[in-house]
C-alpha cells in the first residue's frame, strides 16, 4: 500500500507499508484518532507531497504542516526513489551504518527499507546524490508515533516522571528519533548535551568564525617610534623644543608616538579562546564516536570534515597577531551583537548551559520507549510502595545509582546497585530491585542475596521484597513485577489483553528462582506471585473482573494495566499492592497452593511456660541469654493443650515479662532426675521436655503479661495473632 509520494525536481519518493491498515487500526483503539497526526518538513526542491491513505483520497500537504501519521514503531516502511537520469549516485543518509545498508542504488533507483523497532519521536530520512560535481542533500522530517501509547502525552509524562528522579537516565546516542530540548537553570553538561548542542550550532560557528577572520574587529593602538626630522608629518608640541636644539644635527632621531590598528583585542583573544575550546573537545568526543561499532560512514566524513575545518581556522595566520584569553573586566557590546562574535559568543555560552527534556529547537535522543517504560514502571512501583507505607522522603533509602554505559550515556544500576530500602524508625519494611540477574553464582553484585537459579539465569524487571515480622523475624515475602511494552489486542468487553508468552514467563520465574537456605543448604520456593505491568486500557470495572486480573485471586500470576495519567486503572495496583503490606506472612502463605501429596502446616500456635530458678546449674540464665535448649514442665500438663498442634515456645520470666520466640523441635517425656540433673529419686515422677532452637525476638524488650490468663498460673496456650492480648496494657 503507497502512503506517501514526494515530487522533486531530481527525484520521486514512495513510502508504502503492506500492513498499515491493521496498524492504524490498532493505534486509533489504543489511542484515538486524535492523537494520530505528525507534523511533516522538508528540505528545498520539492513540488508536492500526497498522502495516499488518507479514507482512500490523495491529500496534499503543505511544509511544516500536520497531517495523518504514516510512521509507526515495529512496522517496515519500503522506500523506493527513483532519481532523475543526471544524477550518477546516490545513497541513504543515516548516522547507523547497518540502516544504510539497507539500501541500494541501481538503475537510478534508491530502495530499502526502515523499521525504527521500539523507537518513537521525530526523525529524517535523508538522501544523499551527485549531480555532476556537485553533492546534493534531501531530508524529509517527520514523527514516528507508538500504537500503545500517546507520543504527545503519555511519552512527554514518562519522560518528566523519570528526569525528576533520575537526571538525564533517559538520553541515548545512536538513536534514529529525537526530541526537542531547551535550556534549564540549574543542573550540569554532560558530554552528550555538549555534542547534541553543537551538532546543530557548528555550520553557523564555523562560518561565523570565518566572517570574523576576513573582517576582523581592530582598536587603535599607540605605537612609539624614531625619526629624523625631514620624516616627520607631523610636529609635536612636546617636540618642539627638543627640535630647536638639534635643528643643526640631520641625523637626530626624534621620539615620537603613532597610532596603529591591531587585532590584538579582548573579543579576537575570546575568539581565539572559545575556537580552541570546542576544537580540542570536539576531537575527542568524535574519536569516542567513532570508535561505536555502529556508526555509518555517512557520519564519520561529516565529522571528520568538521573537525578539518575548525583545526585550519586555528591555523590562520590571523590568530598569531592575538594574545592569549584573561577574562572579561565588563560585558562586551561587541561580543554581543557585532556580526561573527555575537554567533560565536551565542554558541560557547550554549554549550555552556544546562538542559532539560521540555520542548524545544535543540536535538537529543532518548531511549527507545520500551526501556523508558520499564523504567517508568519501576518508578510508579516505588512511589506507590511509599505511599502505602506512610512514609516521607526520609524513609526511603536509595541505593540505587545511574552507571555509564557505553559512550556517555547512563543506565540504571542492575541488582544490588538499585535496591531502595523503605524503613520506618530504622525498621526495615520492604525494598524494590531493578533488574537483578539471578545465576547458580551465590551474591553476584547483580543479583539479590540468597536467591539463587540453579538452571539458567533469570531477570525479572522488578523484585519486591515485603518485610514480616508476625511469624518469622525478617521474613521476606517475594513478588516479581515485568514492564512489557506490548499488547495482545482486547477481549469482548473491549479491554487490552497482556503478551501471552509475558504471562507464561512469570510462571516460569516462580518455578525458577528459588531461597537458598545456607544453614540447611537446602533449596526452598521464593516467589510467591508474579505480575505483568503493559500499557493497556479498559473500563475499570471490566478490568477488574478481566481474567488476567481474576487469575491473581486463584494462582498469584496475572497482570495490571500501567500507562500515564490512567489514574482509574493505576488505583488497581495500588490497591493490591496495599493489601500485600497489610496481610500477615501467616495468611498469605497459607494461601500458597502446596504440591499435590505434601501438607502444608503454617505454624502459629505458640505456648507460653513459666521458667523458674531450678536446681539444675544455669537453666534460668540460658533462657535469658536465648541459649536454652530444653524446657520441661512440672509433674502436672494442663490436658487441655494439644501437643501435636504446638510449634514455639516463649518463656516467661516470674514478675517479668516476656520477649524471646523458640522452636520446638521435638516433644518427649524425661525423669524428674534427667531433668534437673540430681540424684534425687522420684519414683514414677516423668516431665514433658521440649526440645528447643531460638528462633527471634518478639519483643526489643520484655513486656508484662496478665498472668490471670495462665493456667495454674504456669502455662498460656495462645496464637502470635492474639499474644498481644495477653500482654498487660498501660492504663493512662
Amino acid at each position: 500500500m503507497e502512503l506517501l509520494t514526494i515530487q522533486h525536481q531530481d527525484f520521486e519518493m514512495i513510502v508504502e507499508c503492506t500492513k498499515f491498515d491493521d496498524i492504524w487500526s490498532k493505534a486509533k483503539n489504543n489511542i484515538g484518532a486524535d492523537g494520530l497526526h505528525s507534523t511533516y518538513s522538508w528540505s528545498e526542491g520539492v513540488s508536492s507531497v500526497i498522502l495516499n491513505h488518507c479514507d482512500g483520497e490523495d491529500v496534499s500537504i503543505q511544509n511544516g504542516e500536520q497531517a495523518p501519521a504514516i510512521f509507526f514503531d515495529n512496522a517496515d516502511y519500503p522506500i523506493w526513489v527513483e532519481f532523475k537520469d543526471y544524477v550518477k549516485d546516490a545513497q541513504f543518509g543515516s548516522i547507523l551504518q547497518n540502516e544504510n545498508e539497507k539500501f541500494t542504488f541501481r538503475r537510478h533507483i534508491l530502495a530499502g527499507f526502515l523499521n525504527y523497532g521500539n523507537e518513537v519521536g521525530r526523525s529524517e530520512i535523508q538522501l544523499i546524490y551527485q549531480v555532476g560535481t556537485e553533492t546534493r542533500r534531501f531530508t524529509f522530517s517527520f514523527e514516528v508515533l507508538s500504537t500503545k501509547l500517546n507520543y504527545h502525552e503519555h511519552w512527554k509524562t514518562i519522560i518528566e516522571d523519570i528526569e525528576r528522579e533520575y537526571r538525564m537516565l533517559s538520553l541515548d546516542y545512536m538513536r534514529r528519533t529525537f526530541h526537542g530540548f531547551s535550556p534549564d537553570t540549574s543542573g550540569d553538561t554532560p558530554e552528550i548535551i555538549w555534542w547534541s548542542v553543537f551538532a546543530n550550532e557548528q555550520k553557523k560557528f564555523i562560518l561565523a568564525c570565518k566572517s570574523i577572520i576576513d573582517r576582523p574587529r581592530h582598536r587603535l593602538h599607540g605605537k612609539a617610534s624614531y625619526k629624523r626630522a625631514d620624516r616627520l608629518t607631523f610636529i609635536p608640541s612636546c617636540i618642539e623644543n627638543e627640535l630647536a636644539e638639534h635643528r643643526t644635527d640631520s641625523a637626530h632621531l626624534y621620539r615620537v608616538e603613532e597610532s596603529v590598528q591591531t587585532n590584538d583585542t579582548k573579543e579576537n583573544r575570546f575568539l581565539k579562546f572559545a575556537l580552541g575550546q570546542i576544537a580540542d573537545k570536539y576531537e575527542v568526543l568524535k574519536k569516542r564516536i567513532e570508535a561505536v561499532k555502529n556508526a555509518s560512514d555517512v557520519m564519520k566524513e561529516d565529522m571528520q570534515a568538521t573537525l578539518a575545518m575548525l583545526k585550519h581556522l586555528q591555523r590562520n595566520p590571523f590568530f598569531r597577531t592575538v594574545g592569549n584569553y584573561k577574562g572579561m573586566n565588563q560585558e562586551s557590546l561587541v561580543l554581543q551583537k557585532a556580526t561573527g562574535y555575537s554567533q560565536v559568543y551565542r554558541t560557547w555560552s550554549l554549550l555552556r548551559r544546562s538542559y532539560s527534556l521540555n520542548d524545544g529547537i535543540y536535538r537529543l535522543q532518548t531511549k527507545d520507549i520500551a526501556t523508558l517504560y520499564e523504567i517508568w514502571c519501576f518508578i510508579e512501583v516505588s512511589h506507590i510502595v511509599k505511599e502505602k507505607l506512610h512514609l516521607s522522603d526520609e524513609d526511603v533509602d536509595h541505593r540505587n545509582r545511574m552507571e555509564m554505559n557505553g559512550l556517555f550515556t547512563w543506565d540504571l544500576g542492575k541488582g544490588e546497585h538499585s535496591r531502595i530500602l523503605f524503613r520506618k524508625d530504622n525498621v526495615e519494611l520492604a525494598e524494590l530491585v531493578y533488574n537483578p540477574k539471578s545465576t547458580e553464582r551465590m551474591n553476584s553484585s547483580v543479583g539479590l542475596k540468597d536467591l539463587v537459579v540453579p538452571t539458567v539465569p533469570q531477570k525479572p524487571d522488578m523484585v519486591l521484597q515485603l518485610t514480616k515480622n508476625d511469624l518469622q523475624e525478617g521474613m521476606k515475602m517475594t513478588y516479581l513485577f515485568d514492564a512489557k511494552y506490548r499488547i495482545d489486542g482486547k477481549d469482548k468487553n473491549g479491554v487490552d489483553v497482556p503478551p501471552e508468552d509475558a504471562i507464561n514467563q512469570m510462571h516460569r520465574y516462580r518455578d525458577a528462582i528459588y531461597y537458598k537456605d545456607y544453614q540447611s543448604n537446602t533449596l526452598k520456593k521464593e516467589v510467591i506471585g508474579g505480575y505483568i505491568l503493559f500499557p493497556g486500557d479498559g473500563e475499570p470495572t471490566e478490568v477488574a473482573i478481566s481474567k488476567f486480573r481474576k487469575t491473581i485471586d486463584e494462582v498469584n500470576i496475572g497482570a495490571f494495566p500501567l500507562r500515564p495519567k490512567d489514574q482509574h486503572n493505576r488505583q488497581l495496583l495500588e490497591q493490591f499492592i496495599e493489601e500485600l503490606i497489610a496481610t500477615k506472612s501467616q495468611e498469605t502463605i497459607s494461601k500458597v497452593i502446596p504440591q499435590k501429596g505434601t501438607f502444608v502446616d503454617v505454624g502459629n500456635r505458640v505456648l507460653i511456660g513459666l521458667v523458674t530458678n531450678s536446681s539444675r546449674k544455669g537453666y534460668l540464665q540460658s533462657f535469658r541469654d536465648g541459649n536454652a535448649t530444653l524446657y520441661y514442665t512440672g509433674s502436672h500438663f494442663p490436658t487441655t493443650i494439644a501437643l501435636q498442634d504446638l510449634h514455639y515456645f516463649m518463656p516467661y520470666f516470674k514478675g517479668e515479662g516476656i520477649r524471646d520466640v523458640y522452636e520446638i523441635v521435638r516433644v518427649r517425656t524425661i525423669t524428674s532426675k534427667e531433668a534437673k540433673q540430681t540424684d534425687e529419686e522420684s519414683a514414677d515422677d516423668l516431665r514433658l521436655a521440649f526440645e528447643l532452637r531460638y528462633f527471634r525476638k518478639q519483643y526489643a524488650d520484655i513486656q508484662p503479661i496478665n498472668t490471670s490468663k495462665m493456667i495454674n498460673y504456669t502455662f498460656i496456650d495462645t496464637t502470635f495473632d492474639e499474644l498481644d492480648e495477653v500482654l498487660v496494657v498501660d492504663k493512662v
